[in-house]
């Protein structure tokens, strides 16, 4: 694993573990337990992961998460802190960088804001740059239900544009909170929304995400 996904695999356990089992998360209805055992699942059961991008395999993973949840929440936050088996594709330094870094870190912050007493975290200026490398890889996928145009910029003027259409809702903010308004947490993404009135709320109403 390379650093910014082994750093926010570890970061992500020892959140988990800290909030208990039963702690809510941002994931919909999902408790701390349902999201460590997600995170096992997608690594280390590839015959269930597609479930979550394929409709018809929807129910066995359903199945296999809901077995992987009642095993030992301590067990679980291993399994996330070890890391996925040799033979997972995952355990490939180029596919773990590329595909956890971002899940991970939207994960840990699912954790920390449900919490009621959260505060930002401000990654640093490395860190920062690879989460806008994905977010601009990924902005037109994550935008694509956006129901009005939406540009994702940061401070410093650059941009990513989301979702083409008018009316335009310019979402500007630091890379990480980008990342976490378009992957659908709109309420809890510190970010300044620049647009019609009506648009920035249908915006904020808007399923954003995978």
């Amino acid at each position: 694993m390379t650093a910014h996904a082994k750093r926010e695999r570890l970061l992500l356990a020892d959140l988990l573990e800290s909030a208990g089992p039963d702690a809510p998360t941002l994931c919909e209805n999902w408790t701390a337990r349902d999201l460590a055992a997600h995170v096992v699942v997608r690594e280390r059961r590839p015959d269930a992961a597609g479930g979550l991008l394929v409709k018809p395999l929807a129910g066995r993973l359903e199945r296999v998460q809901t077995e992987f949840a009642a095993k030992p929440y301590e067990e679980l936050i291993q399994l996330i802190r070890t890391g996925p088996p040799p033979l997972s594709p995952f355990a490939l330094k180029q596919i773990d960088e590329a595909s956890n870094t971002v899940e991970f870190y939207v994960h840990a912050e699912d954790v920390r804001r449900a919490q009621p007493d959260w505060t930002p975290r401000e990654p640093d200026a490395v860190f920062a740059d690879a989460l806008w490398t994905r977010l601009e890889r990924m902005a037109r996928v994550l935008g694509r239900r956006s129901p009005v145009g939406l540009v994702l910029r940061r401070p410093d003027g650059q941009t990513a544009v989301a979702h083409r259409g008018t009316p335009v809702v310019t979402a500007t903010g630091e890379p990480g909170e980008l990342t976490l308004f378009a992957f659908g947490r709109q309420e809890v993404a510190r970010v300044e929304l620049d647009g019609d009135k009506e648009a920035v709320a249908r915006l904020i109403d808007a399923k954003l995400g995978l």
